[in-house]
């Protein structure tokens, strides 16, 4: 098959997958107004038009608009500012996958209203995990379930840290890739000293000087500070680190 050939096909290929403006709205749950509208402030490239009312749309446009919700629903941005953040994520595979981290992590719903899961089928069905590895988790003290009435309860911590360990693993860092997930108990013991390090640095300063109440929202504001510096500080960290190996390979 020579090159004229392939891009014929190609084309015909791109053809078969286009739609009208009504099975767009349909697959993305988006009224017809707000897609012209998208297309209007250029969120969304604008269709090509096969007659003056008529215009086809491609698959590509059904993620674009996902991806607009998406945002929307997780950050409750303006459009102004989505409109730059697709502009640069299509611009930064790096940004791209932050910004999905971000909308599957650091929901600002799941953060103000924190949900328990009670009992391990649930948890297993809320984060992906096997029964085996739940057990395994547990006994090395990632996860670390509450036992009331006879059931265990899972804080929206444990349901993020087994979401986030099944997506490892899926990525391509798990026991099928040569990873061996019991490292995690040495991250513990490890991580363990640096919150009683910067606890006692940080959130212990000048008790007596406030009432219970302030010292309750100061600490809680510490931890979340203090949350938000080691999750920069390790990817800070990770850069220079993949820096410094991508250096030694060229000299």
């Amino acid at each position: 098959m020579n090159e004229i050939q392939f891009s014929a096909i190609f084309s015909s290929l791109r053809q078969l997958k286009r739609m009208k403006i009504s099975e767009l709205s349909s697959r993305t749950q988006v009224p017809k107004e707000t897609i012209h509208f998208y297309v209007r402030e250029g969120l969304i490239p604008r269709p090509r038009k096969r007659g003056k009312n008529v215009a086809d749309y491609d698959e590509g446009y059904i993620e674009r608009i996902l991806l607009i919700k998406e945002i929307q629903d997780h950050f409750f941005l303006p459009l102004s500012y989505i409109k730059e953040i697709i502009k640069r994520q299509n611009k930064s595979p790096e940004l791209k996958a932050l910004l999905k981290l971000r909308m599957g992590y650091f929901s600002p719903l799941d953060q103000l209203l924190e949900k328990e899961v009670v009992g391990v089928e649930a948890f297993a069905k809320a984060t992906g995990m096997g029964k085996k590895w739940i057990d395994k988790f547990i006994k090395w003290g990632i996860i670390t379930p509450e036992s009331r009435n006879g059931e265990d309860v899972y804080s929206q911590d444990d349901v993020i840290l087994g979401r986030l360990l099944v997506d490892l693993d899926r990525a391509g860092f798990g026991p099928k890739d040569g990873v061996d997930p019991s490292v995690v108990k040495g991250y513990i013991k490890i991580y363990n000293q640096i919150v009683k390090m910067a606890h006692g640095s940080f959130l212990k300063t000048k008790p007596d000087q406030l009432t219970p109440e302030e010292n309750l929202a100061k600490g809680i504001r510490g931890r979340e500070l203090m949350g938000v510096f080691f999750y920069h500080l390790y990817r800070k960290l990770a850069r220079e680190v993949e820096d410094q190996s991508k250096s030694r390979k060229t000299v």
